[in-house]
């Protein structure tokens, strides 16, 4: 699922196979992709799995505390999880509707996910980096932050449906909180909730409103760090500790590890959605 020019920093950690780059199950996968499956281990890790990169910087007796396997995917289910956003006659990738209310939403059996975060976190960016192997679908991405002002909704395949939710804080539309916590509350088919936080500035008082809504719903979420590259070494392994210690200490339906994506590579943890 990786596109041109387009890759993630995500939280997919897994021991490297000695012979990197090799596929052994018969999925296809994109030219991109192939190309980084054949870069050395170094670079590999450095730019698709930045959380192994991370630990370096850390002191022997803190490295422990960086949850890098909760979620450890092979090869072959990256290479497959690439594959549900790759358009094809069989998998259709669509635009289906945007809603300012819930009862405007599309009513569908399939499972839900969708992404929230504050304007500016990049969640549009990502989502657009997401379809990228879907050229028809179309995902406005704009430098002015709220520029999301409805609920948007897109097929992937057979698979499930994936939500843009406006951005919340500034500029965010006046009847977020009704919109936003309608859908999370009431939406039947929601089964992972993707919270996106700026690593530069981490978690702000407008996320802990989006946290505790999911908390308050007892919704599955996820935590994904955008903008790593934004951060130096070590204020960004601070953030991540500071992150993984709320999650811990805070919440309840947080998913212990953390996704962090690059400002401008972008591979976002579909193995996870996939799953």
């Amino acid at each position: 699922m990786a596109a041109p020019g387009l890759l993630s920093g995500m939280g997919c950690l897994f021991e490297m196979p000695a012979a990197l780059g090799r596929v052994s199950r018969p999925y296809s996968t994109s030219h991109t992709f192939a190309e980084v499956l054949r870069m050395p281990e170094r670079q590999l890790t450095k730019l698709v799995f930045p959380l192994q990169e991370l630990q370096r910087h850390l002191l022997p007796e803190s490295r422990p505390v960086l949850h890098l396997k909760t979620f450890d995917p092979s090869l072959e289910d990256i290479a497959r999880a690439e594959s549900f956003f790759t358009a094809t006659s069989r998998n259709r990738i669509e635009y289906l509707s945007s809603a300012e209310h819930l009862d405007h939403a599309p009513d569908l059996l399939r499972p839900e996910v969708c992404f929230i975060g504050r304007s500016n976190v990049g969640k549009s960016s990502l989502i657009k980096a997401l379809f990228s192997l879907a050229p028809e679908v179309e995902v406005r991405v704009s430098k002015k932050p709220g520029h999301t002002k409805k609920m948007n909704f897109f097929k992937v395949g057979k698979y499930f449906t994936l939500v843009d939710m406006p951005g919340y804080g500034y500029r965010a539309p006046e009847d977020f909180v009704n919109m936003v916590e309608t859908y999370l509350k009431e939406r039947k088919n929601l089964m992972r909730t993707f919270l996106l936080v700026d690593s530069v500035v981490g978690i702000q008082k407008a996320d802990n409103i989006a946290i505790e809504m999911c908390e308050e719903f007892a919704l599955p979420y996820v935590i994904v760090l955008t903008k790593i590259d934004k951060s130096s070494k070590g204020h960004l392994v601070k953030q991540v500790l500071e992150i993984q210690k709320f999650v811990a200490t805070k919440t309840q339906g947080c998913f212990p590890q953390l996704f962090p994506v690059r400002f401008c590579w972008i591979f976002l943890e579909a193995c996870q959605l996939s799953s």
